[in-house]
């Protein structure tokens, strides 16, 4: 274990490293965005990830999704992304839900943080609402066109933003990984009790010029 996790312990140490077998996540999504955080954060130790999405993998997903590959159209993307995380790393277990959130959230289940992953804002009001319930933070991510939002909610409201049905419109496949190794970063730093700044909302896009502009709003309560 300590030849795995190396160069992190270099960065925090063994007794820091050690911690995060202790730690447990729920990442609600496991498409773009989550097949990006979930490998970056078992390949980091976290001890336990609970995996929740229904849908299963389709053709047009797999350009984004780094999980897949294409002999795996038609599996839940929870399962296929619980082994892949289990094969790059032995010391972290990943349980599948093959779920929606609602469904999940009333498993008597409990852990460090949650991590949405999702594509809907309604599904983030709601996770928004339940966070709040159980008192656990959350991790904010989307993504659309070249452009992502990235904000880790502690005590403000996701409802400063408007709830719509809207669906992303097209996405660039590396803005997705962008976005998800931001929330992957500020949850690794919240794990390890590293500083973070919490209730600000990141918004990242770049100029008509190809300049990539990082903008942060403090979010209201």
């Amino acid at each position: 274990m300590k030849d795995y996790f190396k160069r992190q312990i270099e960065l925090w140490g063994e007794e820091i490293q050690n911690s995060l077998i202790d730690k447990k996540i729920a990442i609600i999504g496991c498409g773009g965005l989550g097949s990006s955080v979930a490998i970056a954060l078992g390949a980091s130790g976290i001890g336990e990830i609970y995996l929740v999405d229904f849908d299963k993998v389709s053709l047009h997903n797999i350009h984004r999704q780094i999980a897949f590959k294409m002999d795996d159209e038609g599996k839940y993307k929870a399962e296929v992304l619980a082994k892949l995380i289990e094969n790059r790393c032995p010391y972290v277990k990943a349980l599948a839900f093959n779920e929606s959130f609602d469904e999940f959230k009333k498993r008597a289940l409990n852990y460090d943080l949650i991590i949405d992953c999702t594509d809907n804002l309604k599904s983030r009001e709601k996770i928004d609402e339940f966070s709040k319930e159980i008192k656990i933070p959350w991790i904010y991510g989307s993504v659309e066109e070249f452009n992502a939002q990235v904000c880790f909610f502690d005590k403000s409201s996701f409802k400063a933003f408007k709830i719509t049905d809207r669906k992303p419109a097209g996405i660039a496949a590396p803005i997705v990984m962008m976005a998800a190794s931001f929330e992957a970063n500020l949850a690794i730093r919240y794990l390890t009790g590293l500083p973070i700044k919490k209730d600000y909302l990141y918004y990242l896009y770049f100029e008509e010029d190809g300049d990539l502009i990082i903008n942060k709003f403090h979010m209201p309560l």
